[in-house]
């Protein structure tokens, strides 16, 4: 009787997998295992004294998977340590075949994968991997010319038209009995448990409340956001409104199938939903930024896409730290930015539309380097994925494959009359201004004294000034950026 372990990582599921469809298809007994990576933990302990959601909600999710893998005779192999010696220590245990896993296209992790498929190779078991969390990888897209896409929509465009019915087929893994009956029972000596947060150093956070791991939670949300999903494209960009999908931090750890969202957006988008086809779009932009890094791994040393754009001069020294402090607290005196980062501080999430409204002020408005405001990301962001955020963030700053034109600054006040014209939002994460009126919410410093103090407002004790002026930031950054401009 052969078997296989299966080592699951950003794929955090039990359904349409694809390294647990093989292993089921080809091992009669399979285990699942997941390593709490402390390369990956040890840094975050240090920064956030043990309180991170998103170790929260996996650990949470981890102990949901357990339980589904208990009722059918079998459970989840839970370690916390290095995996590239954790993993063929268990595999030898286990007396397995092979180990099965999912691609994943970080440098570091690529470096991990050889390290472990090296050691396997010598214990004369099989290291697989097999792509799953996009629909297309690597260099699955090309031009017509061979050659790597830099731009989005031509991508979008070779990406719809490869696309067929069996790029979309779910991996079965669960649904018919022969494959159920493969999960291995759990030996005695492996059985150990699942390691508790404390062991680990961190403490639970309350991400449940408004986040609910597990299936349940993914399927929850996505059934929610079936509802809306034709209005996509117009409710996406307001903040205080039920907008957008809400499904990142699932998509992010593997709770929901890439292929089963690509599925259901492009059956809506053939029968005429904008909304939809909006979304599908936001789904390929995912897996361009994937494709992204695959093809230019110096993206995760913190190089620009754009090599000149390195050349910039940011601010520097205590001035720099202390407008950064400023942006990372909140405390910039525009309003919009202050409340979407507060949203991110409280909850591990922040709109997409605000996203870029930030990281276009960190990066124009204050002169900062945008790698400071990446990293930030990374520390909070519950649904934080390299690709993306690097992504993201460059197309912020210009110096990105398919960015927005260096001269393109985004001017707060205005982003905020437009997509919070009520103040909804801002009301929501900054008490303080809730008196003001529409009006001057947006641009507090230019309200009247008289409605200031009939709002009990005192600038510069209840809420601050702005940091900077918007119209000069503008002038310094487009000075800044001079260094690009004959090749931006």
């Amino acid at each position: 009787m052969t078997s296989a372990l299966v080592w699951l990582r950003r794929d955090l599921r039990l359904y349409d997998q694809a390294a647990l469809h093989r292993a089921l298809k080809q091992h009669q007994q399979v285990w699942v295992c997941f390593i709490f990576d402390t390369s990956i933990l040890n840094p975050l302990l240090s920064k956030g004294q043990g309180f991170d959601r998103r170790v929260d909600f996996i650990w949470q999710t981890i102990q949901d998977l357990d339980k589904t893998l208990r009722a059918v005779g079998s459970g989840i192999i839970a370690r916390h340590g290095d995996p590239t010696e954790l993993i063929p220590t268990l595999a030898k245990q286990l007396g397995v075949q092979a180990v099965f896993t999912n691609h994943d296209y970080e440098p570091l992790a690529i470096l991990r994968d050889e390290t472990i498929a090296q050691k396997l190779e010598n214990d004369g078991i099989q290291f697989q991997h097999f792509k799953d969390q996009v629909i297309f990888e690597k260099t699955e897209v090309l031009t017509n010319s061979e050659t790597v896409f830099s731009v989005f929509t031509p991508y979008k465009n070779a990406w719809l038209k490869k696309l067929n019915p069996s790029n979309l087929e779910p991996f079965i893994c669960d649904s018919h009995p022969s494959l159920r009956g493969r999960y291995a029972p759990m030996p005695k000596a492996i059985d150990t448990g699942i390691p508790s947060l404390e062991s680990m150093g961190f403490r639970t956070t309350g991400i449940e409340k408004y986040l609910p791991p597990g299936q349940r939670g993914a399927e929850l949300f996505l059934s929610d956001f079936l509802k809306r999903i034709d209005q996509y494209n117009i409710g996406r960009d307001f903040p205080a409104t039920k907008g957008v999908s809400y499904l990142s931090t699932y998509l992010r750890f593997g709770l929901l199938s890439i292929r089963g969202l690509v599925r259901e957006a492009h059956r809506r988008m053939l029968t005429g939903s904008l909304g939809a086809s909006t979304w599908l779009s936001e789904l390929i932009w995912r897996d361009f930024y994937f494709m992204i890094l695959a093809n230019h791994p110096r993206l995760a040393g913190g190089q620009s896409f754009k090599p000149d754009y390195d050349k910039i001069v940011w601010e520097q020294g205590a001035k720099a730290q202390k407008l950064f402090k400023a942006w990372c607290d909140g405390q910039t005196g525009y309003p919009l930015v202050d409340a979407a980062m507060h949203q991110l501080n409280q909850s591990g999430y922040m709109h997409n539309r605000l996203r870029m409204v930030v990281a276009s002020f960190l990066c124009k408005d204050l002169g900062i380097d945008w790698r400071w405001g990446e990293q930030y990301f990374a520390e909070h962001l519950n649904d934080f994925e390299f690709a993306s955020n690097n992504g993201g963030w460059q197309w912020a700053s210009s110096s990105g494959c398919d960015a927005q034109p260096y001269f393109r600054i985004f001017n707060p006040i205005t982003q905020s009359e437009r997509f919070d014209s009520d103040g909804k939002f801002i009301r929501r994460y900054i008490p303080a201004l809730e008196k003001l009126s529409n009006k001057s919410i947006h641009a507090p410093w230019l309200a009247g004294q008289l409605e200031l103090e009939a709002a009990g407002i005192v600038l510069g004790k209840d809420y601050p000034r702005p940091i900077v002026d918007h119209d000069e930031a503008r002038k310094a950054t487009l000075i800044r950026y001079n260094v690009v401009k004959k090749v931006a």
